[in-house]
């Protein structure tokens, strides 16, 4: 048995209107016979109506029934039959480093700076579109959470495993988070496009960051920075092995750390870079601003995709339709 697939689910609801038309049309041909045996009785009905054939009527109803049957069939369009195909792929590389120091448990977002950037980089990715994305974690070092992959699901996967635990070190570090986008750029020597998106509260304890903000002019980086937070800052909660916060962080004299947004430094970097800073804010306006400054950027050709596709199977469907609908006519 040939395993069936539907590609358009959607005109199923053709099959509520087909219902009464198909019970419309029964009851024409009953109501016709009724109507003819009650003019002439079934004995004498082919000797006084000339040519006049139940068996022809029935078999016409019964074409015309078919041919709307699978007329329906066509509209689903039925798929069966694998076969390879090759996809020539375009698109740009994005890299998204975020950072994941302690300042990002503040809570001038909610429900956290972290989690906060975590769903507006969901709703980037969701909106994304041909393009490879690679994922950064950063604080005091960086790591390679993600390479450079077309699989989104794979992605969204790693970003769910991120907290302020994967790095040890709690403090932020810039240039790490950019000396490590400098690296995976490096191992694809050949794009023409190279665009990191940093999400951070731009809260900077870099030792080398000038050094890496002439690498990365050299090397063609465009950087996106994405501010999280707010200038009036919030305080960094202390949670304990169960996520419960249990205090705040605080200074060598005993007072509540504040945690701000530092906004000219994110800004500086981005705009060295030929890139644009960006505070997230609630709404998805900050989301559309990046789509729009990503599409301008040209694309690059990406590894051709191979795939599976099942083949398009309706032109049987129509053709059967056709021959009955051409049968009921000619009889």
């Amino acid at each position: 048995m040939i395993p069936c697939h539907f590609g358009n689910y959607n005109s199923l609801y053709y099959f509520y209107i087909m219902i009464p038309f198909l019970c419309l049309l029964m009851y024409r041909f009953m109501q016709k016979r009724k109507r003819l045996f009650q003019l002439v009785s079934h004995r004498y009905m082919t000797c006084i109506i000339y040519n006049y054939s139940l068996s022809q009527e029935v078999l016409k109803t019964f074409l015309y029934l078919v041919g709307l049957i699978f007329l329906f069939i066509a509209l689903l369009r039925p798929q069966w039959g694998k076969q390879e195909q090759v996809i020539a792929q375009q698109g740009r590389d994005v890299i998204i480093a975020l950072d994941i120091s302690r300042s990002m448990l503040a809570q001038d977002v909610k429900p956290n700076r972290l989690s906060f950037a975590k769903d507006k980089i969901r709703k980037l990715l969701y909106n994304l579109s041909c393009e490879r994305v690679g994922l950064i974690a950063f604080s005091g070092s960086a790591i390679i959470q993600c390479p450079l992959t077309s699989d989104y699901a794979a992605f969204s996967l790693l970003l769910d495993q991120l907290d302020i635990d994967t790095i040890s070190q709690g403090t932020t570090a810039l240039d790490q988070a950019l000396k490590t986008s400098l690296q995976v750029f490096q191992a694809v020597p050949d794009r023409k496009t190279k665009i990191v998106v940093a999400y951070t509260d731009g809260e900077d304890f870099s030792t080398d960051l000038q050094g890496i903000k002439d690498q990365v002019i050299q090397e063609g980086l465009s950087i996106f920075t994405v501010g999280l937070g707010s200038a009036d800052g919030a305080p960094i909660p202390i949670l304990d092995d169960k996520n419960i916060q249990i205090g705040w962080e605080k200074d060598e004299r005993n007072n509540i750390i504040m945690s701000r947004l530092h906004e000219p430094l994110l800004a500086n970097i981005a705009s060295l870079s030929g890139g644009t800073y960006v505070h997230a804010l609630p709404g998805d306006e900050d989301i559309m601003f990046l789509l729009h400054a990503i599409s301008k950027f040209e694309k690059d050709k990406l590894e051709d995709k191979t795939m599976n596709a099942l083949q398009e199977q309706y032109p049987y469907a129509i053709a059967v339709a056709f021959i009955c609908f051409a049968l009921e006519w000619i009889l």
